[in-house]
């Protein structure tokens, strides 16, 4: 059985791209160096073996003169820094034209057809915002009036904020639907990337998301990826965290969604031991006819969502740290059938000015048990991940991008 696994550790950028300012972000910018400088170095041992301190000055991780994986970083061909954008070209799926972003809020108009579709009575906000401050800001009003909070970040994003003891979950996930459909309605004018929902609880002065009833509603990819290949070749996609609501299914087989890193890690580990037969969140879509080629597809998304988002660098540094621990589990489970990939889908640099992603590079590290550890360098593009899970399953890809192992 011939796999290929790949972990995204969500917004761990490493350093700026070249034309970072044009999306407002210092050349400063460099989310996985800043955060182990701020922590003054971070415990990595599995990292390390690996080869993360081959790629930069990483406090903490050192340089490693015999490491076991291929080691690099990639640069960003689309345009934009948001998960989607960066999911979609590791999948092979490169994105020209930006998806639209508010930094004045949205339309009245739009928010007018939001009220009048979901028969919420109103919404609050309508800004860009942090997701955090704007609770502590209007999480009040919203338990007051029960409206809806509506915002957005400089990243394409309608993103809808409900504390569940007000809006039951179900409810603000209909909602968030209706944006979508929405959305969509107006897609050549108002090409949003993604609908968020963003329950929360807590009470004044302590307002916090909930990572489990988050939802993401994409727009689906434009082409085919190599997930939608994977599947055509009667393989199976297992996707864990919110791969399914990226890719919004498109090429999944099998779907889980995840509240926490550790529940993501683990489930990871399980579906390595091919051990997920039976769970009762496990959701499939298409039969599998060739079950001898396997893509297990994880995002991890506290680094991201809990800490970037939030400047919070001491907690994306033990965010790390916990899935280095995670490594020690997983790389034994890596046979030599198997090829593992871990990277990032964009920066969230929590030591610079502002809450959003940062346009950075991203670490590539390539590992399998017979193949030798080497500097893969600077990569033109994501894409090289997808052209080499490709080579690795032997299904067709016509896209860009070049092998990592060849």
């Amino acid at each position: 059985m011939k796999r290929a696994v790949v972990i995204v550790v969500d917004s761990m950028g490493i350093g700026a791209m070249p034309d970072a300012p044009k999306y407002g972000d210092l050349m400063e910018c460099n989310t996985l160096v800043n955060v182990a400088k701020f922590n003054n170095g971070l415990k990595l041992p599995n990292f390390e073996k690996l080869g993360l301190g081959n790629i930069d000055n990483i406090e903490g991780v050192k340089p490693n003169n015999a490491p076991i994986a291929g080691f690099g970083k990639m640069l960003e061909v689309s345009e934009g820094k948001d998960t989607t954008t960066g999911h979609w070209e590791i999948a092979g799926l490169i994105l020209e034209e930006p998806f639209r972003t508010y930094p004045k809020g949205f339309p009245q108009f739009l928010i007018d057809e939001f009220i009048q579709k979901t028969n919420c009575g109103g919404v609050l906000g309508n800004i860009p915002a942090s997701g955090t401050a704007i609770l502590d800001n209007l999480g009040d009003e919203h338990v007051k009036t029960g409206f809806p909070i509506v915002y957005t970040s400089a990243d394409s994003v309608f993103q809808v904020a409900c504390h569940v003891d007000v809006i039951p979950l179900e409810t603000l996930h209909k909602w968030c639907e209706i944006a979508r459909e929405m959305l969509d309605s107006h897609s050549s004018e108002h090409n949003v990337c993604r609908v968020i929902a963003r329950p929360f609880t807590g009470c004044s002065g302590n307002y916090k998301r909930i990572s489990a009833g988050r939802r993401d509603y994409s727009v689906p990819p434009k082409k085919s990826t190599v997930l939608n290949n994977i599947v055509d070749a009667g393989g199976s996609v297992v996707g864990i965290g919110k791969i399914e609501d990226i890719f919004v299914k498109s090429g999944v087989t099998q779907a889980i969604h995840t509240g926490t890193n550790k529940e993501g890690l683990e489930l990871t580990i399980k579906a390595l031991e091919n051990k997920l037969e039976g769970e009762d969140h496990l959701i499939t879509y298409k039969d599998i006819k060739n079950p001898e080629i396997s893509l297990i597809f994880t995002n991890v998304v506290d680094t991201d969502m809990l800490f970037g988002h939030r400047n919070d660098a001491v907690g994306y540094g033990k965010a790390i740290e916990e899935i280095d621990r995670y490594l020690e589990k997983i790389l034994p489970l890596i046979t030599k059938d198997d090829l593992l990939i871990i990277t990032a889908d964009h920066g969230c640099d929590p030591t610079v000015p502002g809450t959003d992603h940062t346009r950075e590079m991203i670490p590539v590290l390539v590992y399998n048990p017979e193949l030798k550890g080497r500097d893969l360098g600077l990569r033109t593009t994501f894409a090289d991940i997808a052209k080499t899970i490709s080579e690795w399953l032997k299904v067709s890809y016509d896209g860009i991008g070049s092998s990592l192992i060849n």
